[in-house]
């Protein structure tokens, strides 16, 4: 899977993909790291990426229907206080236990579980 990793995710989540067999394109990266939600999804809709991100506001799927999308997967982790270590190791358990197709599914994982919606 090709995963759009927005600025508000630590570069050490970089790894944690590559060595699951992910790619990655950072917003930062590609110049949109201050952009708006709103072309950041327009963008991952265009190269068919899935977003990764840690900003509630893509579960929103009046705004982001997920079947337009080749998959969200939103970390739902306090803002303050959460170091990238704990944010990677949700990320890790995520990813080991990912559905096997992501395209048109919001994903919401936290600590201790994810919830799926299509």
């Amino acid at each position: 899977m090709h995963f759009l990793i927005d600025a508000n995710m630590p570069r050490r989540c970089h790894s944690v993909l590559r060595q699951a067999g992910h790619k990655i394109t950072d917003v930062r990266d590609i110049g949109m790291g201050g952009d708006a939600d709103t072309d950041i999804a327009v963008y991952a809709i265009r190269h068919q990426l899935c977003i990764l991100t840690r900003d509630f506001g893509f579960a929103d799927i009046r705004k982001f229907p997920p079947k337009e999308h080749a998959g969200i997967v939103v970390l739902s982790l306090p803002k303050d206080g959460t170091t990238a270590g704990v944010i990677c190791d949700v990320l890790n358990k995520f990813l080991s236990e990912m559905p096997p197709q992501m395209q048109g599914c919001l994903v919401i994982a936290d600590k201790d579980r994810f919830r799926i919606k299509y």
